[in-house]
């Protein structure tokens, strides 16, 4: 016998059915869309609005270090730290008493907590000293609660560290440390206790935030996806965000979100800028610098002072005369040829790092030449020091 169904049910299965065949229709022009060779995916520059980590702190102890943990006179917090902890157990330490502590170490917890995290899921810690311990290796977190911004507790940390680095010291106070053996991580050490709240399915429209803001990429994205779905489904707000209509039906949703991240969209050009590293010297060019017409002229002038004393003695058979330090200067001059080399207007990358390099031009003098090419105004490039 036929099943029978309601006008109102039947309406509502006709539009489930219409919805999921549009969202399938929708999957399959992205796959066949054709993408430019030089395009990105919209998950690779962009992100969910909303969608987001969220930073994880607290204190705690790691015991069972050997001899490695905070000194009793440097680290009091840790005494401090250790008396409360055993009051808690029951245990009353006697006063007018100074345990040794040297196998403990007063630590800072620090974690993410990606989103959609559910309790009973792990994420990762990192374990740091904030006291003078020299190494957490062989230690073993204790039962630590971690925080939000709002001081909420959204997991507990607790278990055994894992420390790359070692140091070693012998008693006359030589030592030889690798790498950071006062931090350590423990994979899996947390357990997620409560759910950070997202409004993420109750919103008609979500929104695309850019990882590097720019005009030309977001009018991109969001003609890609009016091509698409169809125009004024998206519109940019500003150089970051996105605005999209998207479903309220969770399945819908997700499966709406997967098919978005999957365009490609040929992201606008960076800014044309030039990175110096005052520290090491390196320097980045990005490919859209310029340089006008000028002309460069690179050499080194040095000047080498030597400081000597001649002594000078009488004669062997003088009756009278003593014997003088006189000092003697000597002066050195010397200057390298200098290299001239002519910039035409507009050149690329590739001719100011082949022009410099023909001139045998050190990092340093890189950033010398540059820096005037700024300041006469033929570098067409923002110039970034960090």
């Amino acid at each position: 016998m036929p099943a029978r169904y309601s006008r109102s049910s039947l309406k509502t299965r006709i539009a489930s059915a219409v919805a999921s065949a549009a969202m399938c229709a929708f999957v399959l022009g992205i796959a066949l869309y054709p993408r430019p060779a030089s395009a990105e995916r919209i998950e690779d520059i962009a992100t969910i609005g909303g969608v987001r980590t969220n930073q994880l702190v607290g204190y705690g102890l790691v015991v069972g270090l050997n001899g490695t943990g905070d000194q009793t006179t440097m680290a009091p917090f840790t005494l401090q730290s250790v008396e409360n902890m055993l009051q808690k157990f029951g245990v009353t330490v006697p006063p007018n008493t100074n345990p040794m502590i040297d196998n403990v170490a007063a630590v800072t917890v620090t974690a993410q907590l990606p989103p959609f995290s559910k309790p009973g899921q792990t994420i990762d810690v990192t374990v740091s000293s904030i006291g003078d311990a020299s190494s957490l290796r062989g230690g073993e977190l204790l039962m630590t609660p971690l925080r939000g911004a709002d001081g909420q507790i959204y997991a507990v940390a607790q278990g055994s560290l894992l420390v790359s680095g070692f140091g070693v010291q012998g008693k006359d106070g030589s030592k030889i440390t690798l790498n950071v053996p006062s931090t350590g991580r423990i994979p899996n050490g947390a357990t997620v206790e409560r759910s950070v709240p997202m409004r993420f399915d109750s919103d008609p429209h979500l929104t695309l935030d850019l990882d590097t803001p720019d005009f030309t990429t977001a009018a991109r994205v969001a003609a890609a996806i009016n091509k698409l779905m169809g125009a004024g489904t998206a519109a940019a707000l500003d150089a970051v965000s996105i605005r999209v209509a998207a479903p309220t039906d969770p399945n819908q949703r997700i499966a709406y979100i997967s098919a978005l991240q999957q365009i490609q969209v040929d992201p606008g050009t960076a800014p044309a800028r030039v990175i110096i590293n005052s520290r090491t010297g390196t320097v980045v060019i990005s490919s859209e610098v310029r340089v006008m017409a000028a002309a460069v002229a690179h050499g080194s002038l040095s000047v080498t002072i030597t400081e000597r004393e001649d002594v000078s003695q009488p004669n062997p058979f003088s009756p009278s005369g003593t014997t003088q330090v006189t000092p003697r200067s000597s002066i050195r001059v010397k200057q390298e040829d200098a290299h001239m080399f002519l910039f035409r207007a507009g050149v690329n990358l590739d001719e100011i790092i082949r022009a410099v390099n023909e001139v045998g031009a050190a990092p340093g003098d890189l950033v010398a030449i540059l820096e005037a090419l700024q300041q006469a105004g033929a570098l067409h490039a923002q110039l970034v020091v960090i």
